[in-house]
């Protein structure tokens, strides 16, 4: 699972359950701190489910993405 590294709010989801994705491939846009911080995939793998949507506040730790 991906988890959030810092509190925020997400700007843009790039990614739907059932894709496959590549190691270093930009997952998710997570503004921070008036910052945008792109979320890269950890390794490369099919996501199995996506906890969070556009405009949605998280907290460091929650889990935004889970791949397989």
């Amino acid at each position: 699972s991906i988890n959030a590294p810092m509190p925020g709010t997400i700007n843009d989801v790039r990614i739907n359950v059932g894709d496959s994705v590549k190691k270093g491939q930009v997952l998710l846009i997570l503004e921070a701190m008036k910052m945008e911080n792109e979320i890269f995939a950890p390794n490369d793998g099919t996501v199995k489910s996506v906890n969070i949507s556009k405009g949605a506040s998280v907290n460091v730790g929650d889990v935004l993405v889970t791949l397989g």
